[in-house]
């Protein structure tokens, strides 16, 4: 096995759509709340280490199920990067991830390693149970702690925001899941997703994340013109969502968790 291929492998069994996607937006409140450059970085850094932290160890665990359902796209399971290499990187990963956490202070730190200790609670237990949609909902709605708690003074974050970061976490979960349905059942997967069954899974999707829409227009005070164009953008998802054919469901559901995003890095400063 060539370096380039064991690199390029332990890089896609990192996730790194998701990893890129929470840290960029853990930078991007970093940046709204008025975080120095230096400090901004440290959080990006911090998140960055619990994403690949939850990332692989994710892989590490689920390499044997992988294994068995053919997935091609699984760089364990074809053989791209060996488990040795996984568990050395995820042990780096795991020890910077404790020591940038720590160093945004106290409060932060504890907060975002709490964090990073629930997406590893889901690899290894609770994506398999009816409560695989809760680490998502606590992950996600803590995230903008992590970022304002790492201001001085420290401060939390409105209960909207928490709110909405939760709502969106829910939805991303149940977006998440649905390509891989029939792979997880026939591996005796059975998390939130796979008890609603495609369609609910798909309309409860839908419906968490057009409401973490309204909470974040809604939620800081009145809203500017550009919020409610937001919104009435997410609407028009909403409808191709539920009533779409063949792919456009799915695009139109992460096109509104992408849309949340949005809404609430922009609305997260006022």
């Amino acid at each position: 096995m060539t370096v380039n291929v064991a690199a390029g492998g332990l890089v896609r069994a990192c996730h790194p759509e998701p990893t890129a996607a929470v840290t960029a937006l853990s930078g991007l409140l970093a940046l709204r709340l008025g975080h120095s450059p230096a400090t901004l970085a440290l959080v990006m850094a911090a998140v960055f280490t619990g994403q690949l932290t939850v990332g692989w160890s994710n892989d590490l665990i689920d390499a044997g199920r992988d294994r068995l359902v053919g997935r091609a796209d699984k760089p364990l399971a074809t053989g791209r990067v060996t488990a040795r290499t996984v568990r050395v990187a995820l042990a780096v990963a795991a020890v910077l991830c404790v020591v940038l956490s720590l160093a945004l202070g106290a409060a932060a730190g504890l907060v975002h390693l709490f964090l990073v200790g629930c997406g590893v609670a889901y690899n290894l237990v609770l994506k398999r149970t009816a409560l695989s949609w809760l680490p998502y909902a606590i992950a996600f709605g803590l995230l903008p702690a992590v970022v304002s708690l790492a201001l001085d003074p420290p401060e939390w974050p409105p209960a909207w925001m928490i709110a909405a970061g939760a709502l969106l976490g829910v939805g991303a979960h149940l977006v998440n899941v649905l390509p891989d349905l029939d792979d997880d059942a026939a591996t005796g997967v059975r998390g939130l997703p796979h008890r609603l069954g495609p369609v609910r899974a798909r309309v409860t999707a839908v419906v968490v994340l057009a409401a973490a829409s309204v909470l974040v227009v809604l939620g800081p005070g009145r809203p500017p013109g550009w919020a409610w164009a937001g919104l009435a953008v997410v609407g028009v998802l909403v409808v191709a969502a539920l009533r779409g054919r063949g792919a456009t469901p799915f695009r139109a559901a992460m096109a509104i968790a992408l849309a949340d995003v949005v809404l609430l890095v922009l609305r997260g400063g006022g």
